[in-house]
């Protein structure tokens, strides 16, 4: 190995480094902040973890303004259901584009990904108007079955069927007398279950932080999810604000990520990388 060679490793390896520890620098400056009281972290940044872990845990578990327990339960509830609504519709929808051929097929492809290009809060008033009109306000369902329209999704499924999934294996599926649901299901989805694990944490990790929407529908408390509780709790009067249990609930609301993350990570490079490739 040349000199040259050596010295664009080594810079290399420092700027991976460096953006690694610019990565899990936060991530440790906010587990160690939820050890900490609330004076203690007025007082400013410390690398050393206090002993208030217990108390914060205590505090936030049993605030009587915020059902912590039961916002987990809400957050894990519509960001299960609306990962797997995604991720299924999504991708037999691009089944559909890429293994049939039928008029305007062209044409309902580019309308489902011109639809990437509008905002989210450009339709929120027509849809709270929507759904005020039948009766679904402080509701899970909006916040649910509206995932089922998912273009990012649907987008990257096209890409990689198109890449990993020969029409052959479908053609000589209906041969052997499978049926086209039988085929999508136990032949198809096994073929790209990397491409659906990427996409399902991705929808997953939308959902689970989403508070523009869930904010506006959910009223009560016992259906708020977590990133509204956090909202709760930071806005807090002077008297009653305590930064150790806002830190302490938001290490809670990235564990379930975090698991989800090194459950599932072998399949994100390998599909995301297929999935990027046509042809």
């Amino acid at each position: 190995m040349s000199n040259a060679e050596k010295l664009k490793k080594a810079v290399a390896y420092v700027v991976l480094s460096l953006l690694v520890f610019l990565c899990l620098f936060f991530f440790y400056c906010l587990v160690i902040n939820a050890t900490r009281s609330h004076p203690e972290i007025s007082k400013g940044f410390s690398f050393i973890p206090g002993k208030s872990f217990g108390t914060n845990l205590h505090n936030v578990l049993n605030n009587k303004n915020l059902p912590v327990v039961q916002g987990i339960m809400n957050s894990l509830i519509i960001a299960g259901s609306s990962a797997i609504l995604s991720v299924y519709v999504s991708a037999m929808t691009a089944y559909g584009i890429h293994a049939y051929e039928f008029k305007l097929r062209k044409t309902i492809y580019l309308f489902i990904i011109l639809i990437m290009m509008i905002p989210t809060q450009v339709t929120t008033l027509g849809f709270l108007r929507l759904i005020n009109a039948m009766n679904l306000m402080d509701n899970f369902i909006p916040l649910i079955l509206p995932s089922m329209a998912a273009p990012v999704v649907f987008y990257f499924m096209v890409s990689y069927f198109e890449s990993n999934l020969p029409l052959e294996i479908v053609e000589s599926a209906r041969i052997d007398g499978s049926n086209e649901f039988y085929t999508f299901n136990f032949i198809v989805l096994p073929i790209v279950k990397p491409a659906l694990a990427v996409q399902g944490i991705f929808g997953f990790v939308a959902s689970w932080n989403n508070y523009f929407v869930p904010s506006l529908v959910l009223k009560s408390n016992s259906r708020k999810t977590l990133p509204i509780l956090i909202a709760q709790l930071r806005s807090a009067d002077f008297l009653k604000f305590d930064m150790g249990q806002v830190y302490m609930l938001i290490t809670i609301a990235i564990i379930p990520v975090a698991i989800i993350y090194l459950c599932l990570s072998k399949f994100i490079i390998g599909g995301v990388t297929a999935g990027s490739v046509k042809g």
